[in-house]
């Protein structure tokens, strides 16, 4: 008999280890190197892949393959078919990641519904929850449906064979971290187990053409827990960003082999189930002071949709020896660049005083457009003057002062016209070949002094 050995595995990366190491030399974690059995394997045999109804996976010329795109399933959610790329690819697996509570389970839950009212055939496996509990939230969803089905497990086995039994078109896991491969002997929600169920999953969607969603635990630094290679097995990843003390949730896709991974789709959250924003500037916007200083408004572009968000900066002098640079939604690197580019071509003096910016409304921003609209609102709050309610500010800040072409300037200018805007600052190549339209006056900027001067006075 074939002994038993242990090895020590790293529960943020999968690094394998033979000993015990208090701190992970592959990524650099400490105290995540946990004991495993590794169990002796069988001699190999000769299996060919094979699908749930039998039929073995064979290879085929890829000019005979029928290149005809399948048709997307779009679900009532339009927030959610923009964030996939235009709806549902059929065949597909996706993880969803989220902080406990978000509501990731609500959406799924309500996804199924609105499914199985489609007609489609629909399977929620649950290891987190009963079938009592998931039929409470679904009445308070008002989720029914006759092709809806409910299965707590955690059994792979016993999962895969109700698959082939039921034969949906959609299935659920909540969560991956819950479920149990028979085959391997590690504790559940380890790595090796989360590797080998992802596995399976991956297998049944591709072989099926089963539609696969995956709820995944994110860990406390915001990471989808478990190996790196989870997010490399699936299609598409998204994360469900938002506040708990706050209604908003924002779904937010990194990666998407079927669309576009900058989308960026907006909820809010109620006690029947989320409801789709459908003008998400509108909400960025609503709780502006007209004659506050350190404010502005920046279009910027998430994906395909432009979005106006408010940008507030508080600069006050300093009472310690370093001047502190705090962001929120903002990358603080990039907060610290244009301050020093303020204060080296606009005559700011910025070494000396405090600077507390945000983005409001939660979002997060991290596009060169935005750089003007950063450089304007440290402007406003440094001179103590606002800027005038009805300007918009796009524009990419080079290290010179220069104010850098952006993409996409058209869509940028229309949305902030369709919310009211009277002016809006933008660089000054972007109005090469181009006609502004008559609704809104477009200014065009070559350098950061004259953007200040003629925002600020």
């Amino acid at each position: 008999m074939a002994k038993v050995r242990t090895q020590y595995v790293c529960q943020n990366c999968g690094y394998n280890s033979p000993r015990y190491l208090g701190r992970c030399p592959n990524c650099g974690e400490w105290n995540s190197l946990v004991e495993e059995q590794v169990q002796p394997k069988a001699a190999a045999t000769k299996r060919a892949t094979t699908t749930l109804t039998g039929l073995i996976a064979k290879p085929q010329k890829i000019n005979e393959i029928n290149a005809k795109e399948t048709p997307r399933v779009k679900t009532k959610l339009n927030e959610l078919n923009r964030v996939l790329g235009g709806g549902i690819v059929p065949g597909s697996l996706i993880l969803i990641g989220g902080d406990p509570g978000i509501g990731k389970s609500t959406l799924l839950l309500q996804v199924s519904g609105q499914l199985s009212d489609e007609h489609h055939r629909v399977l929620y496996v649950s290891g987190e929850e009963s079938g009592t509990q998931i039929k409470m939230r679904a009445e308070r969803l008002g989720v029914l449906g006759d092709d809806f089905y409910v299965y707590p497990e955690t059994n792979m086995d016993s999962i895969k064979e109700t698959i082939r039994n039921l034969n949906p078109e959609y299935v659920i896991i909540d969560s991956v971290q819950t479920m149990q491969a028979t085959d391997v002997s590690s504790a559940i929600g380890s790595v090796s187990q989360i590797r080998e169920v992802t596995a399976q999953l991956m297998q049944i969607a591709k072989s099926n053409n089963i539609t696969i969603f995956v709820v995944g635990h994110v860990t406390k630094g915001g990471a989808l827990a478990g190996p790196k290679i989870l997010e490399h097995m699936v299609d598409t990843v998204l994360y469900f960003e938002g506040d708990l003390h706050h209604t908003y949730r924002i779904l937010r896709s990194v990666k998407n082999r079927f669309g576009s991974t900058n989308e960026l789709g907006i909820f809010e959250m109620h006690t029947n189930g989320l409801t789709e924003v459908k003008n998400p500037s509108e909400i960025f916007l609503e709780e502006r002071l007209q004659d506050a200083t350190g404010s502005s408004v920046v279009v910027s572009l998430e994906g395909t949709r432009p979005i106006l968000v408010e940008i507030q900066a508080l600069v006050t002098p300093t009472v310690y020896g370093n001047a502190q640079r705090t962001a929120t939604g903002l990358s603080r690197n990039r907060v610290s660049l244009i301050m020093a580019v303020l204060e080296k071509r606009a005559n700011l003096m910025l070494q000396n005083q405090d600077a507390y910016l945000k983005a409001a409304g939660g979002v997060k921003l991290d596009e060169p457009a935005i750089d003007l609209a950063i450089a304007v609102s440290i402007a406003s709050s440094y001179r103590d003057k606002g800027t005038r309610p009805a300007d918009a500010f796009v524009g990419e800040v080079g290290l010179t002062g220069e104010i850098r072409r952006v993409n996409r300037i058209e869509q940028r200018v229309a949305e902030a016209q369709k919310l009211g805007f009277e002016r809006i600052f933008v660089p000054k190549n972007n109005l090469k070949g181009w006609n502004p339209p008559s609704g809104i006056q477009v200014i065009g900027v070559s350098t950061l002094r004259e953007a200040l001067r003629l925002a600020l006075g």
